[in-house]
């Protein structure tokens, strides 16, 4: 069923921006769905606690019903309504990272959210985002809200509100526009396993080097992708995500050598079919027969990456880009999150040259 999907531009350097909330925190709280800008990407919120407003999202997303939300609040006080055990050290991460990109899977209160929330896993994800309209958005709707990135389902998550547009509208109640979002990727997703272990389930900004001087008392390890026919425990771990429709493919190794494969490929194709390049900015002389070239900024700066990944991986689709080759990046720092994004849109097909 089609709906008309709203469009509310929110600039927070309004004196009444707050105010201009309250009809889309008026449908979040009345069970719609609502995309709304975080400071990693837009997300597609609805009442975590109302199973119909849930399953909205996923009829919206086309998103799996094994695939789980994530919960989003306003008040550190509410991770007692909602988790049934909450450690030291997740006290300790919430601390040092909240509001920000960090989600801590925990235990959840059993009879407060509504199942399709966690995919019948007994956890949840929670995280306090650090934007000042989702967090108002949220104090006004006075609901604990799941959202995924406000995408259809497997495409480039949205980092500016036309993305979201474009994907969800007709199928959600609103779109809250509050510009382009920082970070550019989703957040991180932490397990923790008793007081000792750290298991980053999906990379994001908050980079295992922080967690690990955050809590060095702990070990932090990197989940391998889950291929199993196990649940996914976090979002991210088991579907291709993220992938524009060209054929995507990453080349890694010495930068001299990835610039000469790269230029091979394109006098192979480029003649034929529209060919795009996605490159760091010491590689802005090169690639000249591609129909599109687009920069990820400086190899030194990977926080530039992070923030221009989906954009770029958009632009290719409006363009028609059939073939796409991508630069790789060290995987340290945000670097580790930006190829794991990477290699789920390129379905981690990687040449080594």
């Amino acid at each position: 069923m089609t709906v008309h999907t709203k469009v509310w531009n929110i600039n927070i350097a309004e004196p009444a921006w707050q105010k201009q909330l309250a009809e889309a925190a008026e449908r979040l709280a009345a069970g719609k769905q609502i995309a709304f800008p975080t400071e990693t990407v837009y997300g597609l919120g609805a009442d975590a606690t109302n199973d119909a407003a849930v399953q909205g999202i996923f009829s919206a997303k086309g998103r799996p019903a094994d695939n789980p939300l994530i919960v989003h609040i306003f008040d550190i006080q509410q991770v007692e309504q909602l988790a049934q055990q909450v450690s030291e050290l997740a006290i300790k991460l919430m601390d040092a990272f909240w509001p920000g990109p960090l989600t801590i899977v925990l235990p959840v209160k059993q009879g407060v959210l509504s199942s399709y929330v966690t995919a019948g896993l007994d956890t949840v994800g929670i995280r306090m985002p650090d934007h000042p309209i989702a967090l108002e958005l949220m104090r006004q709707a006075r609901v604990p809200v799941a959202a995924p990135s406000a995408n259809t389902s497997g495409r480039p998550s949205p980092t500016l509100a036309a993305h979201v547009y474009e994907d969800l509208q007709g199928k959600i109640s609103g779109i809250v526009d509050g510009g382009a979002t920082g970070v550019g990727l989703e957040s991180t997703v932490v397990e923790l396993v008793d007081q000792q272990l750290i298991r980053v389930l999906r990379p994001g900004a908050v980079t295992l080097e922080q967690l690990q001087a955050c809590c060095p008392e702990a070990v932090v390890t990197m989940e391998s992708e889950l291929e199993s026919k196990q649940a996914p425990r976090s979002p991210g771990m088991k579907y291709t995500h993220y992938a524009p429709q060209g054929k995507l493919a990453i080349v890694k190794g010495e930068p001299q050598a990835v610039a000469h494969y790269i230029e091979q490929q394109l006098a192979r194709f480029a003649a034929t079919d529209r060919c795009g390049v996605l490159r760091f900015d010491e590689h802005e002389r090169h690639y000249q027969q591609a129909a599109l070239v687009l920069s990820l900024g400086s190899i030194h700066q990977l926080e530039q990456a992070a923030a221009r990944l989906y954009q770029a991986l958009r632009q290719f689709d409006e363009q028609q880009i059939q073939y796409i080759w991508s630069e790789a990046s060290e995987a340290a720092g945000i670097g580790a999150a930006l190829m794991n994004r990477l290699l789920k849109a390129a379905g981690h097909t990687v040449i080594e040259v």
